[in-house]
């Protein structure tokens, strides 16, 4: 069993991926600032450090093979906030943490949590890995740089970028910001969904599929490094208020957007090495439905990612 190292381990993904690399009986270090909390249980074969990237150091990669790295400043409007620190979050203290890890000697492979938005705008009817990367936000250019960098220390070490399509379903670390999980909370709480443009087409994954990406390139020896899409369902985003609207049977109400993003994700390359997806994007809105209705979740400030960040002065200017 390995000893792997998460940055972002209590964050929305991490926090599902984790209990399932415990279970796998791997040693696990959590590295993570801990903004949104902690919603991790205690577990024999589980240190959790609240640090960030940044301060990592020596002595924490000390013995470390396997680094998945899915911490930071994450989506468009969170990076706005301050893009001066986003840029240095994203990038730069990515670029110092993989300097440590080549110095370590110990890592064998190094996955990083990327952005399906780093295509930015695409006509082609299917987004895949060789197109060129044409990103629109800041946000997006974060994840195009820090991936670029990670690439380059492919002599080093195995790099697997990932780039995942819209995470959907319940995590510990709940989020209400992303599209399916927000439609299935408006419908919940307000007996109605609010569509801004409708005629978007994304890319989906469950949240157990995501987690279950990395841990198929963990499980892998000999995959190639390089960039890898992670998107299985491409669906506009008035078809997912529709499906969302036939579990809850309440109304849609449509406002322009100003957002033009729309692309069809590919993942044909990642299916090649073998992953298969398990579940679905209706998979997500049961489980999200369920745990709202019996009160198991509930909507909170923390779930939602630029109000928080902003009530707690999180990467404040």
């Amino acid at each position: 069993m390995a000893k792997i190292l998460v940055t972002g381990g209590c964050g929305y993904v991490g926090s599902v991926l984790v209990p399932k690399l415990l279970s796998d009986r791997h040693d696990v270090l959590v590295i993570d600032d801990q903004w949104f909390g902690n919603f991790l249980h205690t577990h024999p074969a589980l240190k959790i450090t609240k640090k960030t990237i940044e301060n990592i150091n020596e002595d924490d990669l000390r013995g470390v093979e396997v680094v998945m790295h899915l911490a930071n400043v994450a989506n468009d409007p969170s990076v706005e906030i301050n893009p001066t620190f986003s840029w240095e979050v994203n990038v730069l203290h990515t670029t110092q943490f993989l300097e440590l890890c080549r110095r370590s000697g110990s890592v064998k492979k190094f996955m990083y949590a990327s952005s399906g938005s780093v295509y930015g705008v695409k006509s082609e009817p299917n987004v895949t890995e060789d197109l060129a990367l044409v990103p629109i936000s800041a946000y997006n250019k974060t994840k195009m740089s820090a991936e670029r960098v990670c690439l380059s220390y492919a002599d080093d070490f195995e790099v697997f970028c990932i780039r995942p399509a819209t995470v959907c379903g319940v995590s510990p670390r709940m989020r209400f910001d992303v599209v399916v999980n927000m439609f299935v909370m408006q419908a919940f709480l307000n007996n109605q969904i609010t569509v801004l443009g409708g005629d978007q087409v994304r890319p989906n994954i469950h949240i157990d599929d995501m987690a279950a990406v990395y841990v198929h390139f963990l499980n892998n020896n000999g995959l190639k490094s390089g960039t890898y899409n992670a998107g299985f369902e491409n669906i506009s985003v008035m078809d997912i208020a529709k499906m969302v609207q036939d579990r809850f049977k309440v109304g849609i109400e449509v406002k322009p957007s100003n957002d033009p993003r729309s692309y069809r994700q590919d993942s044909t390359k990642l299916v090649n090495t073998g992953f298969e997806p398990k579940k679905s994007v209706s998979n997500a809105i049961d489980e999200i439905a369920t745990k709202l209705q019996s009160s198991e979740i509930k909507d909170d400030d923390r779930w939602h990612t630029v109000r928080w960040m902003t009530s707690q002065n999180i990467g404040a200017q």
